[in-house]
């Protein structure tokens, strides 16, 4: 063994103390961008959750009438409340049927007998789209495809709406 102490020049201690500096501050810096990229992907998603839209079954009818309700909708860090529409009736099987209020045209919104011409059909005051009650886009009129229909489930006597799903093209 030799007795000679290992000494570190100044040279190795200023290369050991920048590279432990540099090493701290670029990992301080990656550090945010990695937690923002990787945070989203942890949290629990609400998508696909049904809401309650304050819509008794009782009181819906073979009308369809329109209902208006207020979600909390999460954007990665954004949280908002979103306003949902649809329309709602009981088919002639006595089912609920609910259709989303947009318009496979063009995106406007379509209302129940909008129209005076054409009664018993939703309409699109936008570039005169029809819809017949069950949600099919009238052959000859702008829409392509029938109305989105909202997923659905009865809980406690009231209605809960989910997202709207394409039906496919007429």
């Amino acid at each position: 063994m030799s007795d000679e102490k290992q000494q570190v020049s100044r040279r190795q201690f200023l290369n050991y103390t920048l590279t432990g500096v540099g090493g701290f501050m670029a990992a301080g810096l990656l550090i945010s961008p990695i937690r923002m990229a990787i945070d989203p992907v942890l949290k629990g998603s609400s998508a696909g959750d049904l809401a309650n839209v304050g819509l008794a079954v009782d009181d819906i009818t073979s009308e369809p009438q329109r209902i208006d309700w207020t979600i909390d909708q999460v954007d990665g860090w954004y949280e908002s409340e979103v306003n949902r529409s649809a329309w709602v009736y009981r088919n002639e099987n006595d089912e609920i049927v609910a259709f989303s209020p947009v318009c496979k045209h063009l995106g406007c919104v379509v209302s129940w007998e909008g129209s005076d011409q054409h009664p018993n059909e939703y309409y699109c005051p936008c570039h005169d789209g029809r819809y017949y009650k069950d949600g099919t886009n009238v052959p000859g009129t702008p829409p392509l495809a029938p109305l989105d229909e909202y997923e659905q489930e009865v809980k406690d006597g009231m209605l809960f709406l989910g997202e709207p799903k394409p039906r496919g093209e007429a």
